[in-house]
C-alpha cells in the first residue's frame, strides 16, 4: 500500500489523482488533518487516515499496513524539522519499508531559511534512519509565478529581486505525475532526483514572453531586495511573508533553481509544459 501525506493540500491530492488512474483504490491510502476536508477521497474508495505531523501515536497507528510513504514536507513558519523526524520515526516503528520525501530544487549551497535549512536537517535524518528512502528535490511550481509577478497581466513592467537569474519551472501536475511514476515502479531505493523542467527561463524571458502574448512591451526590472519586501508589506502581507517571497527571488539571483533535469520529461514521456504555454492559458484564457 502507498499512503501519500497533506493529501488534502495541492500537490499531494494530485499525486493522488494520478495514483487512482493506474492503482486500485484499495492499494492507497490518504493522510489528512481534517477527514471532513477528504470526502471525495473517500467517496473513491481511497483509505483515509487521520493524523497530524505533531501526533506520533497517531501517525504510527496511521502507517500501519503501509509499504511506501510520501512524506509531503510541512509547510514554512511551523517546526518543520521536528514534524519530519515524527514521520520518520513513526514509519519506521510501523514497519514502513520505503520513504519519499519531498524537498526543494537546490543546484547552489545558497540557504533558504523556512525551507532549505530544514530539508537539509530532514534529509539527513532520513539517510540516518535506515528506512529504505527516496529524495525528491522538487522544482519551483510554474503556479508559483502567480505569487511573484501578480495574478493580473502587468501593464508595463514586472518588477522582482531575481536578478538575472533563472528557474527551471515545473507544473505542479506534471509533478504529481512524475512523483506517482516513481512510487509505483522500482529502482528508486536510497535514490535523490530533482523534478524540475527541462528549460529554465530568466524574468526576461518571462518579460518577453507576455510581451508576445499581449502584443504590447512589457519589461522586466529586478528590483533591490529591500524595496520588494516594502512593496509587498504595502500591499498588506506581513513583513514575514513579505521577506519570505523575497527569499525566493534571492535564491533565483544565486541560482539554487536553475539546474534542468530530465527526470520529470522522461518520466512523463514527453516535454513538460513550456512557459508561453502556461503563461498563455493562465494570463490569456480562451484565446
Amino acid at each position: 500500500m502507498i499512503l501519500v501525506t497533506g493529501a488534502t493540500g495541492g500537490l499531494g491530492h494530485q499525486i493522488i489523482d494520478v495514483l487512482l488512474t493506474t492503482t486500485p483504490a484499495t492499494e492507497i491510502a490518504a493522510l489528512v488533518r481534517d477527514v471532513n476536508k477528504a470526502t471525495d477521497l473517500v467517496k473513491r474508495g481511497v483509505d483515509v487516515r487521520q493524523a497530524d505531523y505533531v501526533d506520533y501515536p497517531a501517525l504510527v497507528q496511521a502507517f500501519r499496513g503501509v509499504d511506501k510513504v510520501l512524506l509531503v514536507s510541512a509547510v514554512a513558519f511551523t517546526d518543520r524539522v521536528r514534524q519530519h523526524r515524527n514521520v520518520i520515526d513513526a514509519a519506521k516503528q510501523a514497519g514502513v519499508k520505503h520513504l519519499f520525501y519531498t524537498s526543494i530544487q537546490r543546484d547552489t549551497n545558497f540557504v533558504l531559511s523556512q525551507v532549505t535549512e530544514s530539508d537539509l536537517a530532514t534529509e539527513a535524518y532520513l539517510k540516518a534512519s535506515g528506512l529504505t528512502y527516496t529524495i525528491l528535490k522538487n522544482g519551483y511550481y510554474l503556479e508559483g509565478l502567480e505569487s511573484m509577478i501578480g495574478s493580473e497581466l502587468p501593464d508595463t513592467e514586472i518588477r522582482f529581486p531575481a536578478g538575472e537569474g533563472k528557474i527551471a519551472f515545473v507544473k505542479r501536475t506534471e509533478l504529481a505525475a512524475a512523483t506517482a511514476a516513481l512510487l509505483t515502479s522500482e529502482g528508486h531505493d536510497n535514490q535523490d532526483y530533482t523534478l524540475s523542467g527541462s528549460e529554465a527561463y530568466s524574468f526576461h524571458d518571462i518579460a518577453r514572453e507576455l510581451s508576445a502574448l499581449a502584443g504590447r512591451p512589457i519589461a522586466y526590472q529586478s528590483s533591490e531586495l529591500a524595496t520588494y519586501v516594502a512593496q509587498k508589506v504595502a500591499e498588506g502581507f506581513p513583513d514575514f511573508v513579505a521577506n519570505f517571497f523575497a527569499q525566493w527571488g534571492a535564491a533565483t539571483q544565486h541560482g539554487m533553481l536553475a539546474g534542468t533535469h530530465d527526470t520529470v520529461e522522461r518520466l512523463l514521456g514527453r516535454k513538460p509544459t513550456s512557459l508561453r504555454e502556461y503563461l498563455k492559458t493562465t494570463y490569456f484564457p480562451g484565446t
